[in-house]
């Protein structure tokens, strides 16, 4: 009787060194860190619920000076004011120090 002539499962030798390099180049690229996205949407969310509430606002200039008014609507650089009694205005981001609910307003 006979015995079969049995043959290895494994790849040729070279075959699987070839295959271990490029897995690893492969496998080292995926890990890296992804870089944090530039926007968060968080400003724009608070605009959009600013201006769909027409909530008056205090929007403080760089140069000290005060605006009241309802933000209209935004871009990437500037808002546009709307204001009771005095000529709506276009103000550039940049030079806003900082804004907040105008508490005056909304208790009349």
């Amino acid at each position: 009787m006979d015995t079969p002539i049995r043959r290895g499962l494994r790849a040729p030798l070279t075959e699987s060194r070839e295959k271990t390099h490029s897995t690893a180049k492969s496998a080292s690229a995926a890990p890296k860190k992804q870089i944090p996205p530039d926007q968060t949407n968080a400003e724009n969310f608070y605009y959009i619920k600013q201006m769909n509430t027409k909530t008056p606002m205090v929007i403080v200039l760089k140069d000290g000076e005060i605006l009241h008014g309802v933000i209209e609507w935004y871009d990437k650089g500037s808002l546009k004011v709307n204001r009771d009694g005095a000529p709506n205005l276009l103000v550039y981001k940049s030079s806003i120090k900082y804004m907040y609910k105008d508490e005056d307003e909304e208790d009349s």
